[in-house]
This record gives structure tokens, C-alpha cells and sequence, in this order.
């Protein structure tokens, strides 16, 4: 499952190239018994089966961690959600271990081997595998070298803890929608507020949770306060059109300022 994801496209490519590496490696050869036995049932009843401790310590005992450098990371759901910042962090780090969970989860006890857990969300799947390919995507492509476009991943969603702003390509008219005007327009300028401003708006509108408590620069704290009192206004006046239009002008309309 691991190795074919990792075989594809952009991160198949970049691996071949030895941007980076990733090694599968199976806890079930320190499984305990002739059966090579990996979960059990849980102490106290329950429902489902447990990871037994064993086969995850003796595994991370092999692998050589904890070790200086390397990062242990349990994927469980009952761990702090996985988001961009912490996807930065791992790219900077030497090495990190996942952990995949699985079952009814993990003996307890494993938690003295791990640094930390993580989550990709707040739902239930049968195993971590597709978890941690989730994470070594996100951490692997802010490697250098791996995206084609160094600065690409400088305007996407989350790394100014903004949702992405609207895109669009060919054709100019798609059953009578048009692209925006501003991105026709060549003016760099026009095209960045108009951009910077539907960003805002898209997180406030989707995921107001990205804003809140952040310690936001002064600009874009200005920028958010004045969209949010242009939704404000839509809201409480739902047949008004909208506070910022396909022009890049500011909320509330008219020219946008000069640069």
C-alpha cells in the first residue's frame, strides 16, 4: 500500500531521485507465538482486539529509536490533529518514524517509546497506513527539490494559515460562468489583493477556526476585520450583493487602492 502510493508522480519521481526515502517496515516478524501474533484482547472486555506492545517496541528497538535525530509518531486518532505546521516541522527534521496504529489501537504502554501522536481527523479507519501517507505527502513535498516549482507551495492553502484563493484556467467561459476579469487583467497588483482577499473570505466563510487566537500581522489583521464586517453586512442583508466583486476592488466596493 505504502510503497505503490510512493511509486507515482511527483513524490516517485522525487524519491527515485533520493530527495527523500521512506522504508516499510512489517511488526508482524516480532509478532509472538508460531503465529506471529500482533493484537490480543483488551483487558477489563471490549470490543475488538488491542496492538499488542511487543511487536511495536521490538520493532522500534530494531529500527534503532529512540535515537537523536529521529522523531517517533504514533497515527492514532486520539492524537493532536495533523495540520501544515507541523508538516514544515518534520521537513526540517533527519528522520521520522511513524507508527501505524491499528484495530481497537495501541497498548498503552507504547506511548513511553513515541514522541508524539497524530491525527488526520475526527473519524475511524482500519488502520494508520493511509495516515501516515497522508503525512509523509504533506512533510515530502516541502523538501527542496521536490515540487517542481519551489515557490508553489508558498501560495497554497494553510501556509498563511489561509484557506487557497479561488483558481481558475481554460477555457475563459465554461457554460456561461467566466473567469474573473482581474485575472485577465496582467496587472500583478490587482491580481494579488483580489487573491489575497478571496483568500480571507473562503477561511473566514469555511474555516473561521484557522483565524481565531492567531497573532496576525497587521495588514492581513486589517484585511480580516474589514471582510468580516462586509459578510456581516451580507448576512444581515441577504439581497445585497457581494461586499468584494470579480474586479479585485476591496469589500464594499469601489476602486481598489493604488499600490
Amino acid at each position: 500500500m505504502i510503497a505503490g502510493y510512493l511509486s507515482e508522480s511527483i513524490l516517485g519521481k522525487a524519491a527515485a531521485s533520493g530527495r527523500f526515502e521512506v522504508r516499510v517496515h512489517d511488526m508482524r516478524s516480532h509478532g509472538v507465538g508460531r503465529h506471529l501474533q500482533t493484537d490480543d484482547y483488551p483487558f477489563g472486555g471490549g470490543q475488538g482486539m488491542v496492538l499488542r506492545p511487543e511487536p511495536v517496541v521490538e520493532t522500534l528497538e530494531e529500527l534503532g529509536v529512540p535515537a537523536p535525530g529521529a522523531r517517533v509518531v504514533l497515527l492514532s486518532p486520539g492524537g493532536e490533529t495533523f495540520r501544515q505546521d507541523a508538516a514544515r516541522r518534520f521537513a526540517g527534521m533527519e528522520r521520522l518514524v511513524l507508527v501505524c496504529g491499528r484495530y481497537e489501537g495501541v497498548d498503552e504502554r507504547v506511548g513511553e517509546w513515541v514522541d508524539e501522536e497524530l491525527s488526520i481527523g475526527d473519524y475511524v479507519m482500519t488502520g494508520g497506513e493511509l495516515a501516515a501517507l497522508v503525512v509523509i505527502d504533506a512533510t515530502a513535498r516541502l523538501l527542496p527539490g521536490v515540487l517542481g516549482n519551489e515557490a508553489s507551495h508558498a501560495e497554497e492553502s494553510f501556509e498563511e494559515g489561509l484557506l487557497e484563493f479561488p483558481q481558475y484556467t481554460r477555457p475563459r467561459d465554461f457554460r456561461g460562468r467566466s473567469v474573473p476579469e482581474v485575472l485577465l487583467s496582467g496587472d500583478h497588483g490587482r491580481i494579488e489583493r483580489w487573491r489575497r482577499e478571496k483568500a480571507v473570505r473562503r477561511t473566514l466563510e469555511r474555516r473561521p477556526d484557522l483565524l481565531a487566537g492567531r497573532d496576525l500581522p497587521p495588514d492581513l489583521k486589517v484585511l480580516v476585520q474589514r471582510v468580516a464586517q462586509a459578510l456581516e453586512a451580507e448576512r444581515a442583508s441577504p439581497g445585497i450583493p457581494p461586499s468584494s466583486d470579480d474586479r479585485g476592488g476591496p469589500p464594499g466596493g469601489g476602486p481598489a487602492p493604488e499600490e
